[in-house]
């Protein structure tokens, strides 16, 4: 990125959400160093390229072999011979114009000044680690080592003597609204809020009466008294607490330190990345070293796969170190069989494990460059031998790991010959190529999925590629916005590895109910994996939901900025995706919405609410006016508000706008309407002094007393409200908005003109005081004679032919349209009205458009720890310990895996059924009668009802004539009499849900019965 404040938002929105504009210009000053360019190194430049830091440079001088193409997915078969950094160079640089990338021809000292940070990765040899190392921790050059080597990985960190964290978790500050202050200091929240704060933490107040030393700005250290109250320190001084205050915690800076790699390798730090093998990381801190000392015993060469020799001489190697450096291992033995399994995957390259380590890595690497985030400390080890295929369906020896020159030759080392072509043959659904779709491609792509004689991928998105996707979605190019992402995906697969071409197909169909005739039964029985890439839980949940009708394994994912998680869900073994719930996000009670904001939430909230009354539904309630017949008569059948809606309707119509001068005019009378009358009215109700029934000051805790607003048009937000309004009014209406061409002096002019009316306050307008009490306005009744003057005050439609409102549906990735514009000037204006913090655009942006926070780094890492399941899944891995859930938060670093959770079991009379995964089959068309004798004859059930959806096919309880008639039907005939309609052609199975008593005459919990036509 060029050197400036300027952070181009349409490519960098979602990751400013992460990181933030100060951590972004941090970074666009760093220039980066990656030494060593095969999968690793290549992986940890891309996140890093799409980041956006000043500069890339390479090197790694060797030459490209056809090995090298088992992970690094910018290499071709035609690069054979090349060196490596000079044909990745020009393809790396594609992904982010703002980034140049360089080549670096030599690695001397007096060029290592010129980088913030130096990465070294698997080619590197330990020794020139150590000397970048020295010169880097010398210099104030931020240090980072990683390699992987087949299922095991490991990370080194060092940022130097003197590290500033600027934000250790990257979360939002909490805030709360006080309710007492006691002279210790004793701080306690409002109505049992908790205030979410720990030990240590820092706050700042705000708003104190009576403590008004208090809101000067000072940040004050926190001791948690319990969830409702901490503690500050004394506050005497200040005088005695009276009422009100906001508290809000301030993110402080702290100072990290960090060993050079030297001292760091003889007293080791480690972060456990996974608690059930505690015991690795000393085990591996000694065998990584005794790889590097094998490798240069034998002139760069790593242990060979699977051979005895070269395994017993690793061991011994890692022997001799462990007696010389005692500490290390401490009061454990040598894990001889771990570092046997170590040497045979030395030479063994795995997209999934280099996916990991590279979005890990790379995340370092963004904390070095922007002090953003806790930095790992310093030493992390991770390994997957679950992943290890069963050896008696897959036997793993000299001869079946050995390489066959291919480029899947690194995979085979590890998992052997015959594995390979399961992979290869593998017939797996990706629903959804966006960020985490791209990258399982890339993977898949690297691994050979699907590229064997019976493979096949099928990948389908129902979306096209906007800018902001280039960021994070690295299968796309500028050239392909506007085009469907999964065809496009699909090309630049094929074109990384050619063995895919004729064994990718790419659908832009959503996968839905809607589409159930193209995702019928016979695809989804083709299928051996499925695998989702999606950002909503409607879709995830019906995918899931599809999986376990058929019966097929499920790799769920998902990504929140530095967060991720992975879940497996097997047939027959595990729990199902639906089968747990995140809680409902808490909404904001009406009665703040409307009356009582504290927060900007509250007020962005409120202002997305008055963007879609004006420009969407009043449009769109125009135009039913003008199209629908007896409008007003079917309205109010079906609306309680049916002044909310007819008065907007008759001003829309009766006031139309003919030029944009007339939409400016009516922009500063809703100003007027908004910002000063509706205040002025809620004091009138509510006036400043007035008290609760208790005695007790009305406005006070959470309620804010507004003050009504001035017009000025000097003023930003007032300003950008009347350009904002006024253009989407002149849209709705098909006129010529502000495209820039109109100036301040314009509007000063336009607004010299408008007669504001005075205002009178009402005393018959009721407002709701507290979410607890019932809106007095709810249902209210209107006279007669209200409704019908609001009716007759409606132009005939008839009189209108051929006018329409063009409705302004709500889309947040466009700067030009005012969506945004408009909701953050409402949304300050009213912040304003209650002595609110403003927020600026991106922040309005990101809550009113509910944008997820999304990075590189955490869609790589996550996608890697994905494709390290999926080779569990296709080994049929019945064992449930095998399988890991991951969460990861990259901020911290956290890492947290656990066993899936088993599926529960039921049981009726003597049988055991699973809850989840087990139906009655019943093969073909089956009479209904025949059906209720089989559960009877062979289950020793007796069916007391049966309905197919929401439609009664059979109960014990009907008469008998209505039984005749039915119980000699087949299924099908039964359903289509009972449902009056023809079930579709492309339906190949039916499910019915059953009622049954067992053989004690208890109704009991079955499974569904499924009708296989």
């Amino acid at each position: 990125m060029s050197k400036s404040d300027d952070i181009d938002e349409s490519l960098y929105s979602r990751q400013l959400y992460v990181l933030g504009k100060e951590a972004m210009l941090k970074m666009q000053v760093s220039n980066v160093l990656v030494v060593g360019v095969t999968g690793l190194g290549v992986e940890i430049a891309k996140n890093v390229a799409l980041a956006g830091v000043r500069s890339l440079t390479l090197y790694d001088p060797e030459a490209v072999t056809v090995q090298d193409l088992a992970t690094q997915f910018f290499l071709r078969e035609s690069d054979v011979g090349q060196r490596r950094d000079h044909v990745t160079a020009p393809r790396l640089a594609e992904l982010n114009s703002y980034v140049p990338v360089r080549v670096a021809e030599s690695l001397e000292e007096a060029r290592l000044g010129e980088f913030q940070v130096i990465v070294a990765t698997n080619t590197v040899p330990l020794a020139e680690r150590l000397r970048l190392n020295r010169y880097a921790h010398a210099h104030g050059v931020r240090f980072i080592a990683a390699e992987t080597r087949g299922l095991f990985g490991q990370i080194f960190v060092d940022l130097g003597e003197d590290f500033t964290v600027i934000d250790s978790t990257g979360e939002d500050p909490k805030s709360g609204i006080v309710s007492d202050i006691e002279a210790d200091g004793t701080v306690t929240m409002l109505d049992d809020s908790r205030h979410n704060l720990e030990d240590g933490d820092y706050v700042r107040f705000t708003e104190v009466d009576g403590l008004e030393g208090l809101n000067d700005g000072t940040p004050y250290k926190v001791e948690v008294l319990g969830p409702f109250a901490f503690r500050i320190g004394s506050v005497e001084k200040f005088g005695v607490y009276k009422k009100g205050g906001i508290f809000t915690q301030v993110k402080m800076p702290a100072k990290l330190s960090f060993k050079s790699y030297e001292e760091a390798l003889r007293d080791p730090e480690y972060l456990v990345s996974d608690f059930s093998k505690f015991d690795r990381p000393a085990q591996l801190h000694l065998g990584f070293q005794a790889l590097h000392l094998f490798a240069e015993k034998n002139n760069g060469q790593y242990p060979r796969p699977s051979n005895e020799e070269d395994a017993n001489n690793l061991i011994k190697l890692a022997s001799d170190m462990a007696e010389q450096q005692p500490q290390i291992l401490g009061e454990s033995e040598l894990d001889r069989d771990l570092l046997r399994e170590l040497s045979y995957q030395a030479r063994g390259d795995i997209a999934g494990m280099v996916a990991f380590f590279g979005g890990l890595a790379a995340q370092e690497v963004l904390k070095a460059c922007s002090g953003k985030f806790t930095p790992l400390k310093q030493f992390m080890y991770f390994d997957s031998l679950e992943s290890l295929p069963d050896p008696a369906k897959y036997p793993r020896t000299e001869a079946t790991t050995a390489p066959i020159q291919s480029r899947y030759d690194n995979q085979i080392a590890v998992f052997g010959l015959d594995f390979q072509r399961a992979l290869a043959n593998l017939k797996i659904f990706l629903v959804g190529s966006g960020a985490i779709g791209c990258e399982m491609l890339k993977n898949w792509a690297l691994m050979g999925v699907g590229s064997g004689p019976e493979g096949k991928i099928m990948v389908t998105d129902n979306d096209s590629i906007e800018k902001s996707n280039l960021n994070r979605q690295f299968l796309f190019r500028p050239k392909d916005v506007g085009r469907n992402k999964s065809e496009v995906a699909a090309a630049a697969t094929i074109e990384m590895n050619p063995d895919l071409a004729g064994h990718i197909d790419a659908k832009c169909d959503k996968v839905g109910p809607e589409t159930e005739h193209i995702f019928d039964s016979d695809f989804w029985n083709s299928l051996d994996i499925v695998t989702n890439a999606l950002d909503n839980v409607d879709a995830r949940t019906y995918v899931d939901r599809r999986c376990v009708f058929y019966r097929k394994p499920l790799l769920e994912s998902g990504t929140l900025g530095t967060k991720g998680n992975t879940q497996v869900v097997i047939p027959n073994l595990t729990e199902s995706y639906s089968s747990s719930r995140d809680p409902p996000e808490k909404s904001i009670p009406l009665c703040t919405l409307r009356s009582f904001p504290n927060k900007i939430d509250h007020t962005i909230a409120w202002a997305k609410s008055l963007f879609h009354g004006y420009f969407t539904e009043t449009p769109e309630n125009v135009n039913t006016y003008l199209t629908q017949p007896n409008f007003v008569e079917q309205t109010l059948k079906q609306s309680s508000d049916i002044r909310g809606i007819l008065e907007p309707i008759v001003a829309s119509l009766s006031d139309r706008p003919y030029n944009y001068e007339d939409c400016i005019k009516w922009a500063r009378l809703e100003f007027e309407k908004k910002y000063n009358d509706d205040i002025q009215q809620l004091l009138y109700n509510f006036p400043k002094d007035a008290k609760t029934s208790t005695g007790a000051p009305f406005w006070s805790g959470p309620k804010r007393a507004p003050e009504p607003l001035i017009f000025d048009i000097n003023n930003p937000s007032h300003f950008q409200f009347i350009v904002a309004g006024s253009s989407l009014r002149a849209y709705c209406y098909g006129l010529k908005g502000d495209d820039g061409h109109f100036d301040v002096e314009f509007y000063k002019k336009v607004l010299s003109n408008v007669e504001v009316p005075e205002f009178t306050p009402r005393s018959d307008v009721k407002i709701q005081a507290n979410d607890d009490e019932p809106d007095p306005n709810a249902n209210a009744k209107f006279e007669d004679d209200v409704m019908d003057q609001l009716a007759s005050s409606l132009p005939e439609p008839a009189t209108l032919a051929g006018f329409s409102m063009v409705p302004a549906e709500f889309e947040k990735d466009d700067d030009t349209n005012h969506h945004i514009e408009f909701i953050t000037a409402a949304s300050n204006c009213r912040a304003m009205n209650y002595n609110i913090e403003p927020a600026d655009h991106q922040k309005t942006k990101f809550i009113a458009g509910r944008i997820i926070p999304a990075i590189a780094t955490t869609t790589g890492l996550v996608t890697g720890l994905v494709n390290l399941e999926l080779y569990k899944v296709v080994d049929h891995k019945m064992d449930i310990e095998k399988y890991k859930n991951g969460f990861v938060n990259l901020a911290l670093p956290f890492f947290g895996f656990s066993e899936p959770i088993a599926s529960p079991q039921g049981k009726y009379n003597d049988q055991t059924y699973d809850k989840i995964w087990d139906r009655f089959d019943i093969q073909g068309d089956i009479k209904l009668k025949d059906l209720i004798d089989y559960f009877k004859n062979q289950k020793g059930l007796e069916v007391t009802m049966l309905s197919y959806g929401v439609s009664l096919l059979y109960a014990s309880f009907f008469p008998p004539k209505k039984l005749k008639d039915r119980l000699n039907l087949p299924i099908t005939e039964v359903v289509k009499s009972v449902t009056k309609s023809e079930i579709p052609a492309h339906v190949k199975t039916m499910i019915l849900e059953i009622c049954v008593d067992d053989q004690e005459g208890e109704d009991v919990e079955v499974p569904y019965v499924t009708i296989h036509l």
